[in-house]
């Protein structure tokens, strides 16, 4: 099943799961890969606030959900922690 890639960028951000601290790394198809401590989200956009700043200075980052490739976790979660967006674990083997 297709989906658009936006609006699953969109909830993923606006529905983060509670038990997820709001950190990781947003990959981009711009070839980033940006390390976050935290973001807020709106209906177009993410923005998100490094650690340290990168190699121009830049510490916050506006980032366009249809630019995201991924989101990696960087915290230790239960994958039921992920359940809120809409995954589901397959039943067990017989």
């Amino acid at each position: 099943m297709a989906t658009d890639l936006t609006e699953m960028w969109r909830r993923c951000f606006t529905q983060w799961p509670e038990e997820i601290e709001r950190r990781g790394v947003v990959v981009t198809n711009f070839d980033e890969q940006i390390a976050f401590e935290a973001f807020a989200a709106s209906p177009e956009m993410v923005v998100v606030e490094r650690r340290a700043p990168d190699t121009v200075g830049g510490r916050t980052v506006v980032i366009p959900y249809q630019s995201i490739l991924a989101v990696k976790i960087v915290s230790v979660v239960k994958l039921r922690a992920f359940k809120s967006l809409g995954f589901e674990a397959p039943p067990p083997r017989k």
